[in-house]
């Protein structure tokens, strides 16, 4: 991995984070998503019509991610209805890259050294921190398990689009077409929702536009480093957006605890540095 691809990908998760801290404060989550859906779809019909479309082979992939991302969102709702934010997100997000980095090596045939491996291990220990060291968050027995479910939601997609967008031959393309099938989404949470929707303010819908275009744009940053890096690392260093979120969070929102946030930004930091430094990625 060289270093515009690093940099590039750090930017895709302060990006992730970003659209995160612009929502956070939305009443209305589930027409939100939509919103952001919308977000997606948009650029994406552009791309479509500006970009040669993915050749067949990886239209199976784009199918299968938008299956897949659905689960997302269904596993994500239900594991936050039994367990914190605080501590399901966290987990769901730490568990995701080694996942990753363990599925590419079975189906991209990828094998990371062992420094790799450590930045890896040091970045999704240091985002599941967040989870266990923050007092006053209960979550069930059902909210672990749960938040594993959602880490390997997260996995399936990853490695979906990262082996589809390899095989597209059109990058662009494949990202367009990926982004036009989120209009789905967007069908069914305006379709149940509308009069939520309607009741919208001007200003509500925009943001939840600009965060759509934002996390759109994030997400096709890590595709378009998936065919110039190693899964397993573009996926753990796309995860820092948790310890950006959470720093986003202590400096912006003025959020506690600042201690443990601090002290998984410099594990995850670490780890980043020991990627940054190994050899054969």
């Amino acid at each position: 991995m060289n270093a515009s691809v690093f940099l590039l990908v750090l930017f895709a998760a302060f990006l992730h984070a970003f659209w995160n801290a612009i929502v956070k404060g939305a009443g209305d989550k589930a027409v939100m998503l939509g919103l952001i859906a919308l977000g997606h779809v948009v650029p994406g019909i552009a791309l479509v019509l500006w970009f040669a479309p993915p050749i067949a082979a990886s239209i199976p992939y784009i199918i299968a991610s938008t299956v897949i991302h659905w689960a997302y969102y269904i596993g994500l709702n239900a594991a936050y209805r039994v367990g914190d934010l605080s501590v399901v997100y966290p987990v769901a997000r730490g568990l995701a890259p080694v996942m990753v980095a363990l599925g590419a090596q079975v189906w991209a045939d990828e094998t990371l050294p062992l420094a790799a491996w450590c930045g890896i291990l040091a970045i999704s220990g240091g985002i599941m921190l967040l989870a266990f060291m923050r007092k006053g968050a209960v979550t069930p027995n059902a909210g672990l398990p749960a938040a594993v479910g959602v880490a390997l939601t997260i996995a399936g997609y990853s490695i979906v689009d990262g082996i589809g967008i390899r095989l597209s031959q059109s990058p662009l393309g494949y990202i367009g077409w990926l982004f036009v099938a989120e209009v789905l989404v967007v069908f069914y949470v305006f379709g149940t929702r509308w009069p939520r929707v309607r009741a919208l303010s001007p200003r509500a819908a925009a943001l939840g536009l600009f965060g759509g275009v934002v996390s759109g744009s994030a997400y096709a940053l890590v595709l378009i480093a998936n065919t110039m890096a190693p899964l397993g690392i573009v996926s753990a260093l796309r995860e820092t957006s948790v310890i950006f979120a959470a720093l986003i969070g202590v400096w912006w929102f003025a959020e506690g605890p600042r201690r443990s946030r601090l002290l998984a930004a410099v594990v995850v930091g670490a780890g980043i540095v020991v990627i940054a430094g190994s050899k054969g990625v």
